[in-house]
């Protein structure tokens, strides 16, 4: 059924603001600390908008049907009360009417289709939470204004303007130079460090202070929606790209594919007939090739987790390289059984990772890292209790060659392609990538295969010749099907 009355919560915010806003702009980075997280610092400012219709008064939130991943980013609200163009940065402050609390909430499971724009990720309705008292600004010190967020009472944010890398009156005055401020624009000012995602029944509070007064707390309690979007519309995806961005964390671990049963099955067999049952599947092209091990001898069994390098450019490097960058993060985010792979380019005339890395890898329970490219302090890398495949040493930085760029994507390794959550095995034949959904049927037919390899070598040994028994004709097949229920095997 089609809404046609207007959304009240929206009513409850504008009546706060004494107007209906006419835009409501949204920074995407703000404080020093939230760009240390996400591992780049923007040269300027950035914007997005919301549709005032998103605005509510706080309460109930709805978390759409199919979605799953609900952000919160507690924000410094401001309030335009003197409209204008080209503002300078010194009369900024003077055209803010008033400040608030806000929440910039987005259901993250839509940004595949529109990320940037955040039109329906974060354009919801009562996505954007506001209040709910407002402070004048007029008596505000706008370098001394705290913010603190509270999930379910524990304080999860906190920040003060004094940290933003674009002030409060800059971003007034930024805003201006080519958009004209009207009284009653909202400006969301930026979301601290420790920004996350909240569940159905969970609450989040944002509260400002500045001058020894508060907004309040502003409680925005989520809810699971039950209408779907239309069919043709975009549909919730919960990837892990998404959580990871909203989360600050990797999405829920699905049940593992690689159970200690199966990982000791594929233990048990050789590559090479790991290899051919791949081969006879039609995949040709799934061995990681051109590597050496730190640890010849030692087998390797693990789930992908991917890293992806791109070549270095200085401006890329100097807002991508530095800080929380994607390489820290997915070395932080790594669990038990975990194999790194990194698509280094095949280039080895710089470091792709090192011995602190390889340390945080052991201590986390990871099985392996592989690189198609150089590892630094690699003798030291060597002696650490994780094998570690790679195309030699060097003692170059990753910045010489490489910017970290890409978490859990689908990379390319020593000339295969490599998707998050692919099976690794590995042993001095080498690499393999064996798809998930046939790990299980593989290792069960690969012990299969070689126990009537262990049968002919047998035969082989009491001199029988191979023609005929390998491969078995009809007559060996038969005993060994015989052989094999005289065994109970």
């Amino acid at each position: 059924m089609t809404q046609t009355t207007p959304n009240p919560d929206a009513r409850a915010a504008w009546d706060l603001l004494g107007r209906r806003p006419g835009t409501v702009f949204a920074m995407h980075i703000g404080y020093a600390a939230r760009a240390a997280q996400k591992g780049r610092t923007p040269e300027a400012p950035g914007y997005f908008l919301k549709p005032a219709t998103s605005l509510s008064a706080g309460r109930a939130v709805e978390l759409p049907a199919g979605a799953e991943i609900l952000g919160f980013e507690g924000e410094i609200a401001l309030v335009i009360g003197t409209g204008g163009r080209h503002i300078a940065e010194a009369d900024a402050w003077s055209h803010v009417a008033s400040v608030t609390a806000a929440n910039d909430l987005g259901a993250f499971d839509f940004r595949w289709a529109d990320k940037g724009a955040n039109v329906r990720s974060k354009g919801g309705d009562g996505f954007t939470p506001i209040g709910p008292a407002l402070l004048p600004a007029a008596e505000l010190d706008p370098f001394a204004i705290e913010i603190t967020t509270y999930l379910n009472g524990e304080a999860v944010q906190h920040d003060t303007t004094d940290t933003l890398l674009f002030s409060l009156p800059q971003i007034v005055s930024d805003l201006s130079q080519l958009i004209t401020l009207e009284p009653g624009d909202v400006i969301l000012t930026g979301t601290p460090a420790g920004a996350s995602v909240f569940a159905p029944g969970d609450t989040v509070e944002v509260e400002v202070v500045a001058g020894g007064r508060s907004t309040g707390r502003l409680a925005t309690t989520a809810v699971q929606g039950s209408v779907p979007v239309a069919a043709y519309s975009a549909q919730p995806k919960a990837t892990p790209e998404q959580w990871a961005d909203a989360s600050g964390r990797p999405a829920p671990a699905p049940e593992p594919v690689l159970t200690d049963d199966l990982k000791r099955q594929l233990n048990s067999v050789a590559l090479a007939t790991l290899s051919s049952l791949l081969r006879a599947r039609g995949l040709n092209n799934v061995s990681i090739d051109g590597l050496r091990s730190t640890k010849p001898g030692q087998r390797l069994v693990g789930t992908a987790r991917t890293l992806r390098y791109v070549p270095n450019r200085e401006d890329l490097f100097k807002s991508h390289g530095g800080g929380y960058n994607a390489q820290k993060r997915l070395f932080d985010s790594l669990g038990e059984g975990d194999v790194v792979v990194i698509d280094a380019r095949g280039v080895t005339d710089a470091g792709t990772l090192g011995d602190i890395l390889a340390l945080r890898a052991e201590h986390l329970g990871a099985t392996g890292l592989i690189t198609d490219g150089a590892v630094r302090d690699l003798d030291v890398v060597a002696a650490i209790d994780i094998v570690t495949y790679h195309g030699g040493g060097h003692p170059a930085v990753l910045g010489r060659r490489h910017v970290p760029w890409g978490v859990d994507e689908t990379v390319a390794c020593g000339g295969a392609t490599v998707q998050p959550g692919d099976i690794i095995v590995g042993d001095g034949d080498g690499l393999l990538v064996i798809p998930p959904r046939l790990a299980a049927e593989i290792a069960a037919e690969a012990i299969s295969k070689e126990a009537e390899e262990e049968y002919v070598a047998e035969q082989v040994r009491a001199g029988h010749p191979v023609d005929g028994l390998f491969p078995m004709n009809k007559e060996w097949r038969a005993r060994y099907a015989a052989a094999k229920a005289g065994s109970g095997s």
